[in-house]
C-alpha cells in the first residue's frame, strides 16, 4: 500500500511533467515543426518560469490532494479553474515585462487548451479504466442483486455513480422506470429508462425475458405521494418483488461506497408528505447564543426538541424532565453528539412551581419550550387530578417561571384533541391553552405561543409501536374501530414546524398570545395503517396476520379535529402553518373556577375536578366506548 505522501507526490509530478510539455506543444501547434526557431529568444527562460507558475496555483487549490479514482465533473471545473488563472497570470506578467513580442496572439488560448488537455484527459481515462474494471468484476461475481430503479432523479444518478465506483456491489441495476413518459428510451449512466410507473409489471416482464428478472424495486425519490407508495407497494406484492428505498443524497460518502444502505420502505414514507423549506436563519436568531429550557426533555416530542435545537447553537441548553432514566437518556445523547453544547439536566416536575421556578430563576433562558404532559388518553381518563396537575397547573408553572426568569418566549405544546374534546386529556389541553391567554390578556411581558397539531408516528405510548410489537409477536394487530381516523406526521417534521411557528410569532415582533395550527394533511385510517404495516413486513393481512376490531376505548374520538368553527384561519408565510384566531370570550368566573379546580386537584378529588372541568372547558363532552370487541378483518 503506498503512502500518503506518495499517493499525493505522483499526481503532483505528473501534473509538473504535464504544465512542462504544454509550454513548448502549444508552440508548436501554432509554428509546427519550426516553432523552436521562433521562440528561442525566450523560450529558455519563459519556460521554468510558467512551470513555477502553474505549480504555485496548482498547490493553493490542492491539485495533488483529489482522487482521480472518482474524478467528477466537480475537480474538471477545478482544472479549468487552475488552468485559467495559471494562463492569465503568466501570460499577464510576460505582457508587461515583453509586451509579448515574438508571442502570436492566439498562444495563451491554446496555452490554456493544451494544459487542461494533458491534465484532465489522464484523470478520466483512469477513472473510465477502474470503472469497466468494476463492471466486470461485478459481472464476474454473478451475485449482485439485480433491481429495477423508480426514478431518473439526482438520487438515481448518485446511486448509480457509487455502484460503478464499487468492485462486487451487492446491487445491479438492470433498469430504470421514470416518472415522466418523455424520459422513456433515454440511458442513465449507460442504464435504459425502460417506461412509466405505470408500466412496472410491463417493465418487469421485459427484463424476465431478457433474463434479468429484478428481486428489488429501489425507491430513488425523498417524496412520493401516498397514493404512489401504496400502487407500488400492490405491484410489489403481484409481481413478488420486494419494495425498498434509498438512502438520502448525503449518504452516498465515498468513504461508504462498498456499503451502500438499502433501507425498507417504512410506514413514513405512506403518509406522501412533501418537504417544504423552513426558515431555518429566524430559527437561528431565536435560538442561537441564547439560553433555552425545554421541559419534557427526555419524552418523544421533548427529545427531539433538544436535537434540533442543539443545532441552533443555543448558549445553554436547559432538560427539564421529571423522569430519571429519560432525563438520563437525553442528556447521554446530547453529551455525545453535541459535546459542544453547554447542557445542564435538571430532574424535576413541572408540577412543582417553586422547584421550576428556582430553575428558570437560576439559568435566566430566553426561550422555553412546554413539553412535558400527561398525553395517554385511557390512562388520563381514569387520572382527572393528576393530568389537569401535569397538563393545566404544570402548563401555568412553566409560564410563570418563564416570566420569573425574563425569558422573552414561550411555547406550548398543544394537541388536536383540545380542540371539541371527549376525554380528560384533550379538555386539560384545551384549559392549557386557555390559561396562556389569560396570562397574555394580563399584559406579561413574554410572548406566548401555542402549537396546535395531531399525532406523531413513533412516539412512545402511540399506535405504531404498538403495532410493530403485536407484528413481533404474531399478531392480531388490534384497532378500536374500522372507522377510526387520525392525523399523522412524523416527529421530526413536527418539531421543525413548532420551532418554525416559534419563529414567526417571535419576527412579527408583538406581544398577542397566537395559536397555529401544523398542516397535519389528510387523515389516515387507524385500519388501513395496520394493514400496510403488516404488508410493510412481507405478510398479508387477513392470512398471516389478522386485525382484531376491540371498540372504542372511553374518551376516544372517531375523528380528530384540528381547530375550531369559531377560530378564524390565515395563511402565514410558511405553507404548512396556520394562524388561528381565538374568538371564544372567556367567563367572568373563569379565574375562580380555575381556582376552584386547583383546590380539588390539591384535595385529589377526581369527581369534583372533573366537574370544574367541564365547566371550564364547556365544549368538552365525553366520548362513549363502542362495542365491536373481538370482531375481526373480513
Amino acid at each position: 500500500m503506498p503512502s500518503p505522501r506518495l499517493r499525493s507526490g505522483l499526481p503532483a509530478l505528473h501534473d509538473l511533467l504535464m504544465a512542462c510539455l504544454s509550454f513548448p506543444l502549444a508552440f508548436y501547434l501554432r509554428w509546427g515543426i519550426d516553432f523552436l526557431q521562433h521562440t528561442s529568444g525566450y523560450l529558455s527562460l519563459a519556460w521554468p518560469l510558467f512551470v513555477l507558475c502553474f505549480a504555485l496555483v496548482a498547490l493553493r487549490f490542492r491539485l495533488h490532494r483529489s482522487v482521480w479514482r472518482y474524478v467528477s465533473l466537480r475537480e474538471v471545473r477545478t482544472l479549468v479553474v487552475v488552468c485559467g488563472i495559471t494562463i492569465v497570470l503568466f501570460y499577464l506578467g510576460w505582457f508587461v515585462a515583453t509586451r509579448l513580442e515574438m508571442v502570436p496572439r492566439s498562444i495563451p488560448l491554446l496555452h490554456g487548451m493544451v494544459l487542461l488537455s494533458l491534465l484532465a484527459a489522464p484523470r478520466l481515462l483512469y477513472r473510465a479504466v477502474f470503472d469497466a474494471a468494476a463492471d466486470r468484476a461485478t459481472l464476474r461475481s454473478g451475485q449482485a442483486i439485480p433491481v429495477l430503479l423508480i426514478g431518473a432523479g439526482d438520487h438515481a444518478e448518485q446511486f448509480l455513480r457509487a455502484l460503478q465506483r464499487t468492485p462486487g456491489a451487492t446491487y445491479r441495476v438492470v433498469g430504470i422506470v421514470a416518472h415522466q413518459q418523455a424520459q422513456k428510451g433515454r440511458q442513465l449512466h449507460g442504464v435504459t429508462v425502460y417506461g412509466t410507473l405505470d408500466e412496472i409489471e410491463h417493465v418487469a416482464l421485459k427484463l424476465e425475458r431478457k433474463g434479468e428478472r429484478p428481486q428489488r424495486l429501489l425507491l430513488s425519490e425523498d417524496y412520493l405521494d401516498n397514493e404512489t407508495v401504496t400502487h407500488l407497494l400492490d405491484v410489489s406484492d403481484k409481481l413478488a418483488i420486494r419494495l425498498a428505498r434509498l438512502p438520502g443524497l448525503t449518504d452516498f460518502r465515498e468513504e461508504l461506497a462498498t456499503t451502500i444502505p438499502i433501507r425498507p420502505v417504512q410506514i413514513e414514507d405512506l403518509l406522501g408528505r412533501a418537504q417544504n423549506v423552513h426558515d431555518r436563519a429566524g430559527m437561528r436568531r431565536m435560538i442561537a447564543g441564547r439560553p433555552v429550557l425545554v421541559t419534557g426533555a427526555g419524552g418523544s416530542i421533548g427529545s427531539e426538541l433538544c436535537r434540533q435545537i442543539a443545532r441552533l447553537g443555543p448558549s445553554c441548553l436547559i432538560l427539564y424532565d421529571h423522569s430519571e432514566y429519560l432525563l438520563y437518556e437525553i442528556d447521554r445523547e446530547m453529551g455525545g453528539t453535541f459535546a459542544s453544547v453547554p447542557r445542564v439536566a435538571v430532574l424535576g416536575d413541572v408540577r412543582d412551581a417553586a422547584h421550576l421556578r428556582r430553575v428558570c430563576e437560576q439559568y435566566r433562558p430566553a426561550l422555553v419550550l412546554h413539553a412535558a404532559a400527561i398525553k395517554h388518553v385511557p390512562l388520563a381518563e381514569g387520572h382527572v387530578v393528576e393530568t389537569a396537575r401535569t397538563n393545566v397547573y404544570g402548563t401555568r408553572n412553566a409560564l410563570e417561571a418563564a416570566k420569573a426568569g425574563g425569558a422573552e418566549d414561550f411555547v406550548l405544546i398543544s394537541t388536536d384533541k383540545a380542540v371539541n374534546p371527549a376525554n380528560v386529556m384533550g379538555a386539560c389541553k384545551r384549559l392549557a391553552e386557555r390559561v396562556c391567554r389569560v396570562v397574555a390578556g394580563e399584559g406579561a411581558d413574554i410572548r406566548i405561543t401555542t402549537v396546535r397539531f395531531g399525532n406523531v408516528l413513533g412516539s412512545r405510548g402511540s399506535v405504531v409501536p404498538l403495532f410493530q410489537q403485536q407484528l413481533q409477536s404474531g399478531g392480531p394487530l388490534t384497532v378500536t374501530h374500522p372507522d377510526m381516523e387520525r392525523y399523522f406526521m412524523t416527529i421530526r417534521e413536527a418539531v421543525e414546524l413548532v420551532l418554525q411557528a416559534a419563529a414567526l410569532h417571535r419576527d412579527e415582533g408583538d406581544r398577542e398570545s397566537r395559536v397555529y395550527l401544523l398542516d397535519m394533511g389528510k387523515p389516515v385510517k387507524i385500519a388501513d395503517l395496520a394493514r400496510q404495516m403488516i404488508r410493510l413486513a412481507g405478510l398479508k393481512p387477513g392470512q398471516d396476520i389478522q386485525i382484531t376490531y376491540t371498540g372504542l376505548r372511553p374518551g376516544e374520538k372517531m375523528y380528530e379535529e384540528l381547530f375550531y368553527n369559531a377560530e378564524e384561519l390565515t395563511t402565514t408565510s410558511h405553507a404548512s402553518i396556520r394562524l388561528a384566531a381565538q374568538a371564544d370570550p372567556l367567563p367572568a368566573e373563569f379565574p375562580a373556577l380555575l381556582a376552584r379546580l386547583q383546590a380539588a386537584c390539591d384535595a385529589g378529588d377526581d369527581a369534583a375536578a372533573l366537574d370544574l372541568l367541564k365547566a371550564l372547558v364547556p365544549e368538552y363532552r365525553s366520548a362513549e366506548a363502542s362495542p365491536l370487541e373481538g370482531e375481526k378483518v373480513a
